[in-house]
């Protein structure tokens, strides 16, 4: 018997060490860095509230990474490109690339060699009026009408390069009608008045916004919005919101510094510790993050209802702004640990339940889309899509939780210390922060103790998908002692390796044990005083590992349902509803939302049967 599980446990250690490997090709998938990369940009563009669309110049200089003789960069697909000019004036070729419509492509006359110079001058224009060609598909990114507009920086409204991971400084002037103020990234100078073309388009004002420190700028809302400027704990927060929505500015600044100090105090200090919280209309993403703005949509425009979603776009700051992902599949080092940080805050904020209960959202939101795609392999994934949150955002959240179990606290907290330290105002691949991981775990283990083997776990984590749903088959014995019992921890997928803990609850003290599972089955045998209670015996009693169950499964097709009523998508709501139903029949609340899909939909008798499951 002895033999046979040592033979098993060379089997999934080779296999482990075989998806760590076949890890490396997947690279590969993973779009690869343009030929040239933005370093500025002076951007003019004029929104027209009334005909919903923008019009713009936006003169970029380029640095060439490697000798090219074509320029590629993004661009919405509803902005049509007019010309572009290059460093002479003279009009250049370009096309849309035909296999991915985002891509611009410009033709040089001659080739720019490596680490060369180049500015060219792109003019546009279009609608941004819906979702339709979106970036994010079925998400408006940006947006145009009478009574605002929002350009985020995922929209592409401006030619990006190495998106989302360039930094560029940046002059970005915006005119838009007298009644709407303008707030987003870098530092805004005053209004100032333009002639308008006329009578019927009415005032105009011009806004000009300086970014000098390199970033991922380019986030703007305009509108009816009202400045309130707050102290918090000697931190600067500027709140921009409609006069309605105003009250609570100075609520929404302490939220902001209390975050903005406990991450400084557990990550490092970042080099400008000032913040803009701006509100964004419904119709777009819930909240989002750019270089010293959060923005949180109306629906959600509570600071005590929202303290965690604010934490996480403070948290952002230092995971997706100052350290930047190399690459698109390499977001779990800034999207993920930005969302993990929401725990990290409500355990420092309120205590240790109160982090578990973010942990036990994670684990919902992970099983939401849990397939779409291994965590390595994000650049399959449009981001901010609900399966780029699911995967990326809370099934990465998980992994970290996982693997703050397995090193222990202090060598997790200082890996991120150490981490960003390492990497602030660069960029980062996962695999520099497994290797720093490891390296601390290492540190941290005190012989005879073995450190935790990092390198499987990130290899089954990261490049594939499946979470373990475990179950339990077990016997009691007396012994002249006390009891044994003898067992066997059950789970699906083949190549699974991590310690699990089990806790056996007796009429005495409970027994702890941690158990090495490998593979689908594991044995196992604990010495007990004290009888073990009817069904006392609990597989990760602490919630440490993502994993499947009935209750977890249920909850996370209630959130799909819930996602796509909140995009009007009632029809699909239901059957996500109905979906929970078939997993856990007595969910009361997949019977309560359905009723409210199927009311919106004007389906009353339907939404009475509901209510009345």
């Amino acid at each position: 018997m002895a033999l046979l599980r040592r033979a098993c446990a060379t089997f999934f250690f080779f296999t482990l060490i075989f998806l760590s490997c076949v890890a490396v090709p997947l690279e590969a998938q993973v779009p690869r860095p343009t030929n040239f990369l933005a370093e500025h940009y002076d951007v003019s563009a004029s929104l027209d509230a009334i005909g919903q669309s923008i019009s713009a110049t936006a003169k970029i200089d380029f640095k060439a990474v490697e000798a090219s003789s074509s320029v590629r960069v993004e661009l919405h697909p509803n902005l049509i490109v007019k010309e572009v000019k290059g460093p002479d004036g003279k009009p250049l070729n370009f096309e849309r690339d035909n296999q991915n419509p985002l891509m611009v492509v410009v033709q040089l006359p001659t080739p720019v060699a490596t680490n060369g110079r180049l500015t060219l001058t792109y003019s546009y224009a279009g609608l941004l009026v819906n979702e339709e060609n979106s970036p994010v598909p079925g998400v408006r990114a940006a947006l145009i009408n009478k009574d605002g507009a929002y350009l985020l920086l995922l929209a592409r409204w401006f030619p990006l390069t190495n998106f989302p991971s360039n930094r560029y400084t940046a002059t970005f002037r915006l005119n838009v009608p007298d009644i709407f103020a303008v707030a987003g990234t870098g530092k805004a100078s005053a209004p100032t008045p333009i002639p308008s073309k006329n009578a019927v388009e009415g005032g105009r004002l011009l806004y000009t916004f300086e970014c000098k420190n390199p970033a991922p700028h380019g986030t703007f809302v305009a509108g009816k919005l009202q400045l309130n400027p707050k102290q918090a704990e000697g931190i600067s927060v500027a709140v921009y919101a409609p006069r309605a929505s105003s009250a609570n500015a100075e609520e929404f600044a302490a939220s902001v510094a209390r975050s903005a100090i406990i991450f400084s105090d557990m990550f490092g200090p970042i080099p400008d510790p000032t913040f803009t919280v701006i509100q964004l209309p419904d119709g777009t993403l819930r909240e989002y993050a750019a270089p010293g703005v959060l923005l949180l949509s109306q629906r959600i425009w509570d600071p005590k209802s929202s303290d965690r979603t604010i934490a996480h776009l403070v948290a952002s700051q230092w995971w997706g702004i100052q350290v930047l992902p190399a690459t698109p599949g390499d977001v779990w080092i800034s999207d993920g640990l930005a969302r993990y940080s929401e725990a990290l805050y409500a355990e420092q904020n309120a205590g240790k339940e109160a982090g578990l209960r973010a942990v036990d959202e994670f684990a919902v939101g992970a099983l939401m889309y849990e397939d779409a795609a291994p965590i390595a392999q994000a650049a399959r994934l449009a981001p901010y899509s609900p399966d780029y949150r699911s995967v990326v955002m809370n099934k990465g959240a998980m992994l970290f939780h996982m693997l703050r179990a397995q090193m222990g606290d202090v060598a997790f907290k200082s890996a991120l210390r150490d981490f960003y330290f390492q990497f602030a105002e660069k960029s980062a691949r996962i695999e520099d922060f497994e290797d720093l991981a490891e390296r601390r775990a290492q540190d941290a283990a005190k012989p005879p103790q073995e450190p935790p083997n990092l390198r499987g776990f990130f290899a089954q984590w990261l490049n594939s998908t499946g979470v373990p749903e475990f179950s339990l088959e077990y016997v009691v014995y007396r012994t002249p002692k006390g009891f044994r019992v003898v067992g066997k921890i059950k789970q699906p997928l083949d190549t699974f390796r991590m310690p699990v803990d089990l806790r056996i609850d007796t009429e005495g003290n409970p027994e702890q044990k941690t158990i090495d599972a490998i593979g689908t089955e594991s044995g196992f045998t604990v010495e007990t005083f004290g009888r073990p209670k009817p069904g006392g015996i609990k597989i990760d009693p602490n919630n440490v590992i993502l994993k499947g169950s009935t209750s977890l499964r249920a909850r996370a097709a209630i959130a799909r349902g819930e996602d796509l009523a909140e995009q009007g998508r009632f029809y699909d709501a239901v059957t996500q509803y109905q979906r929970a139903l078939a997993i856990q029949p007595n969910r009361s609340l997949a019977n309560f939302r359905m009723g409210e899909a199927f009311f919106y939909q004007k389906n009353y008798q339907a939404a009475a049967n509901a209510f009345r499951e």
